[in-house]
């Protein structure tokens, strides 16, 4: 009988060890996105300009706020043919220069309670990489965590000839020299 109550008792701790340090998808650290929302805006005298890339790819480790985004440029989708056009193959170079990436991570980490609902408003610094030139930014952002996920947006503004975008001479009133980039992106558990 003492056998028999020995091998319940290692069965009955062995199955709540396992079951409390088992790895769980619902506990990981890490998010992720395939279906992230880039867009940008420039408004200029004669004509504004927005773009919108729904196909963006990004991943936030919640345990030490490290963030990464990439984004395809010939994804972002304008109001005119031409415009995209001009865009891929004049202003980024998307053949050359085929993503945008940003790596970085949330310098206020402990504002946000990624196991509890509410709105953490945070700053995010990193490296963004548009048309081959790497920045350091620092960026306003705003993390919403839900029973759906974990939703982080920002607005930052970038200028073109940070990034060696060079605007036709021909072109300098249609186009501004800032422009306004918004990040929505609704992160799941990986």
């Amino acid at each position: 009988m003492k056998k028999i109550l020995t091998k319940f008792w290692f069965f009955a701790l062995s199955a709540f060890l396992f079951c409390a340090f088992a790895p769980k998808a619902a506990d990981s650290n890490i998010f992720v996105t395939r279906t992230g929302h880039i867009w940008f805006f420039s408004q200029a005298p004669l004509e504004n300009i927005e773009a919108h890339n729904r196909q963006a790819s990004s991943s936030l480790n919640i345990t030490t706020g490290e963030m990464a985004f990439q984004v395809l440029i010939k994804g972002f989708e304008f109001e005119k043919a031409l415009m995209q056009e001009h865009f891929n193959e004049n202003y980024l170079e998307s053949t050359k220069f085929p993503k945008a990436t940003f790596k970085g991570k949330i310098s206020d980490l402990k504002k946000v309670r990624f196991n509890k609902v509410g709105t953490y408003n945070i700053d995010v610094e990193g490296e963004l990489t548009i048309h081959g030139v790497t920045k350091q930014i620092t960026a306003p952002a705003t993390i919403v965590v839900s029973k759906d996920g974990i939703q982080a947006t920002s607005i930052f503004k970038v200028a073109l000839k940070d990034y060696n975008v060079a605007i036709p001479s021909l072109v300098k009133d249609k186009i501004a020299e800032v422009v306004d980039v918004n990040v929505n992106m609704l992160y799941k558990a990986k």
